[in-house]
C-alpha cells in the first residue's frame, strides 16, 4: 500500500517538473522565435538611431531676396545609462557650451527617468562650440546635426512667423510628431509647415559598452538621407516691406499691399512687430515671454486677425450698393448743413459745399449723402419691410469680402463681423428700422473688418468689380502651379458698370480737392478714400485706402492707424509715401517721411 503512495507522489513530482520544463523551455522558445523586445533591448546596448534633421526649406522675397535661411546648429543630446560611473567635468562642459548649471542638472534628472533613451540637454549649439565639445569627449553625450532659422533683413515677424519646439497638446493633435521636434507656430512658418519641414532621415551606429562610436551598423544599409523642406518664392516685396514698418514703427495698426491684378500680398505690416531673430536660440523662451507680456501685443497679427470699424472707407461699398440697387444715381444730389438729421438723431459731418454729387461725396466723404443712399437701400419698397432690405444689403457686403474670411493662406484669418437682423433683434427687442442703425452709413455701429480686407476693398475698386484672394506665396519649389483657388475671380454683386463713378470720386478726392489731396503723386494718376473711425477708448483711428495708377492699377493699399486720428493725418501720409516707394523706387517727399517717422501718438488703452 505504502510502496502504491509513493509510486504515486513520485509520477505526480516527475509530471509537475515536466510540466515546468515545458513551460520554460515553451517561453524561451517564443521569447527566441516570436517576441523581438528582448532583441531589441540587445541590439539597443549596441545600436544608437541618430535622427538625421533636413533642412528647413528656405523663403525669398519676389525679387529673390532671402527672407528666411537656414543655419547650422546641433542638439546636445544625452543617454544617460552612458555617462561615465565615475561623473564628468559639469562645471567644463557649462563653460564650453555656454549653458547653465541648473539647466544641465535639470535635464540629467529628466533624462535619468528613462536612463536608455536620448534627451535633448539643449539646443541651438553653435558649429564652433560643438567642435570644442567633441575634443572634450564626454561619455554618453553626443549632438545632432540639425538648422535654426535666420532672418537676414530682420522683417516681417508676424507674417513670417516663427519654429519652436512642439509641446505636448501639439504631440496629441500630431502624432507623427515626436518630442523634440520643431515647428512652424505661425505666420508663413505655420501655413507651409507640412512643404517646409522636409523629411527626417536616420543613422544607425555601432556602440560598445563605454557608448563610443564603433562605426556605422552593416555600413549603412538601413541608414536613410534627410529630404531638405521645399523653398517658397513669397509674394512680398522685402524693400517695401521694410518701409513699411519702419513708417509705423511706434504705432499701433496694420499695412496691407496687394497687387490688384494676381492678389499677391506685396506687403503685409502688423505693428508692433517683433524682429524675429529674438525667437530663435537659447532666449527664445525668455524673449518669447516678455513679447506675451507686453500690452501692445506684438505677437498678434493685426492684419489679418484684428477687428476693426472701417469708418469712412466704407461708404465705397454703400455707394456701389446704392447704384446696383437702383436708388442712386451718380448724378444724385444731397444736400449737407454740416450733418444729417432727422428729429433729435444728428450725424455730423465737416463743412463742405452743398447740395453734392455722388463724385463729390466720395471725394469729400460727405457723412449725409451716405445716410440717405443707406436709408434709401433699406428702405426701397420693392422690400416687404426694412429687415428684408438689410438681409439684400448684408449679402451685398459679404460679397466684398466682409464678415468672413477671405480664403488665404493665412491659418489664422479672422473674419471681422458683419451684423445680422438677429443682432439688432437682440439689442432693439425686434423693433428697429433704418435710422436706428444709420451708424452703418458710415462703416460704424458693430461693423468690424480686418485691414486685409480693407486692403481687397480697394483692390476689388480698383479691379472694378472683382478680385483674387490674397495670397503670401508666389512659387513652391517642385510645383508648377499654385492651389487653383488663388488663381479664380470673385465678383461682387455689383455690375462693373457702376465703379466708374465711384473710382472718378476717389481720383477727384486725390487729384482735384477733397480729403485725399495729400496722396496726389505727379503723374501716377493717385485714386483714394480717407477714414476716420470713432474709437471709445481715447482718440478716433485713422485709415486709409488707395490704388494706382486709375488704370491698370500697380498696387491697391490700406493702412489702419490705432489712435492716429483724421484719415489724412497718419494714415493717408503712410500708404502714400508707401505707394510712391513701390511705382518709383525713389521717396522725393523727406519731409513728410520725417514727419511720420517722428510722429508720436498717444495709447491711453495700452499704455497705462
Amino acid at each position: 500500500m505504502r510502496d502504491s503512495e509513493g509510486f504515486v507522489r513520485m509520477r505526480t513530482l516527475q509530471c509537475v517538473v515536466l510540466f515546468v520544463f515545458l513551460l520554460i523551455g515553451g517561453r524561451l522558445a517564443y521569447i527566441q522565435l516570436f517576441d523581438s523586445r528582448y532583441s531589441e533591448l540587445a541590439k539597443a546596448n549596441v545600436l544608437r538611431h541618430v535622427v538625421q534633421y533636413p533642412p528647413r526649406g528656405e523663403v525669398f522675397d519676389r525679387n529673390g531676396e532671402y527672407l528666411v535661411q537656414s543655419r547650422e546648429c546641433y542638439d546636445l543630446m544625452v543617454i544617460y545609462s552612458e555617462i561615465d560611473k565615475k561623473g564628468f567635468d559639469t562645471l567644463h562642459m557649462c563653460e564650453v557650451l555656454g549653458l547653465s548649471r541648473e539647466k544641465l542638472e535639470k535635464e540629467l534628472a529628466n533624462a535619468r527617468m528613462r536612463p536608455r533613451a536620448p534627451r535633448v540637454v539643449t539646443s541651438y549649439i553653435s558649429k564652433e562650440d560643438k567642435l570644442r565639445f567633441d575634443e572634450c569627449n564626454f561619455r554618453g553625450f553626443y549632438a545632432v546635426y540639425r538648422t535654426v532659422r535666420r532672418y537676414p533683413r530682420k522683417v516681417g515677424g508676424n507674417l513670417l512667423g516663427f519654429v519652436g519646439e512642439v509641446n505636448a497638446d501639439f504631440l496629441k493633435r500630431h502624432p507623427d510628431y515626436k518630442s523634440g521636434d520643431y515647428v512652424g507656430m505661425s505666420g508663413v512658418e505655420s501655413a507651409y509647415e507640412p512643404l517646409l519641414k522636409g523629411k527626417k532621415g536616420v543613422k544607425i551606429q555601432e556602440i560598445d559598452t563605454h557608448g563610443a562610436i564603433k562605426g556605422s551598423y552593416m555600413n549603412g544599409v538601413y541608414d536613410s538621407l534627410p529630404e531638405p523642406g521645399k523653398y517658397l518664392v513669397s509674394t512680398i516685396d522685402a524693400r517695401l516691406q521694410l518701409l513699411g514698418e519702419e513708417l509705423m514703427r511706434g504705432k499701433v495698426g496694420a499695412a496691407v499691399a496687394i497687387e490688384p491684378a494676381t492678389g499677391e500680398i506685396l506687403m503685409m505690416v502688423s505693428s508692433p512687430t517683433y524682429d524675429p531673430d529674438e525667437l530663435v536660440g537659447r532666449e527664445r523662451g525668455n524673449n518669447y515671454m516678455k513679447m506675451i507680456y507686453n500690452k501692445r501685443h506684438p505677437l498678434f497679427s493685426r492684419a489679418v486677425k484684428a477687428k476693426y470699424p472701417p469708418g469712412s472707407t466704407f461708404k465705397l461699398v454703400q455707394g456701389l450698393i446704392g447704384l446696383q440697387e437702383g436708388v442712386l444715381k451718380p448724378s444724385d444730389l444731397h444736400v449737407c448743413h454740416e450733418g444729417y438729421q432727422v428729429g433729435r438723431r444728428r450725424m455730423k459731418c465737416h463743412a463742405h459745399a452743398s447740395p453734392l454729387d455722388l463724385r463729390f461725396a466720395v471725394a469729400t466723404s460727405c457723412n449725409a449723402y451716405f445716410c440717405y443712399v443707406f436709408r434709401d437701400i433699406l428702405d426701397n419698397r420693392k422690400y416687404e419691410s426694412v429687415k428684408d432690405g438689410y438681409d439684400v444689403w448684408k449679402e451685398y457686403v459679404e460679397s466684398f469680402g466682409f464678415g468672413r474670411k477671405l480664403g488665404s493662406d493665412f491659418l489664422d484669418e479672422g473674419n471681422g463681423y458683419v451684423p445680422d437682423r438677429s443682432y439688432y433683434d437682440r439689442q432693439y427687442r425686434g423693433s428697429w428700422n433704418s435710422l436706428t442703425v444709420i451708424s452703418l452709413a458710415i462703416g460704424q455701429d458693430a461693423l468690424g473688418c480686418t485691414p486685409l480686407q480693407l486692403a481687397n476693398l480697394a483692390a476689388i475698386v480698383a479691379n472694378r468689380g472683382y478680385y483674387y484672394i490674397p495670397h503670401i506665396v508666389k512659387k513652391i519649389e517642385g510645383q508648377d502651379s499654385l492651389d487653383r483657388r488663388f488663381y479664380e475671380r470673385h465678383y461682387t454683386k455689383v455690375d462693373p458698370k457702376h465703379f466708374e463713378p465711384i473710382v472718378d470720386g476717389m481720383w477727384r478726392g486725390v487729384n482735384v480737392g477733397g480729403t485725399s489731396t495729400l496722396a496726389r503723386l505727379e503723374g501716377l494718376d493717385v485714386c483714394g478714400k480717407t477714414g476716420t473711425a470713432e474709437n471709445p477708448r481715447g482718440r478716433d483711428h485713422s485709415t486709409f485706402l488707395s490704388f494706382a495708377p486709375k488704370d491698370n492699377p500697380k498696387i491697391a493699399i490700406s493702412v489702419y492707424v490705432e489712435n492716429g486720428g483724421f484719415g489724412a493725418s497718419a494714415a493717408l501720409p503712410i500708404a502714400s509715401l508707401l505707394e510712391e516707394y513701390y511705382l518709383t523706387d525713389t521717396i522725393r517727399r523727406p519731409a513728410l517721411l520725417e514727419y511720420i517717422k517722428n510722429m508720436n501718438i498717444y495709447y491711453p488703452s495700452y499704455d497705462r
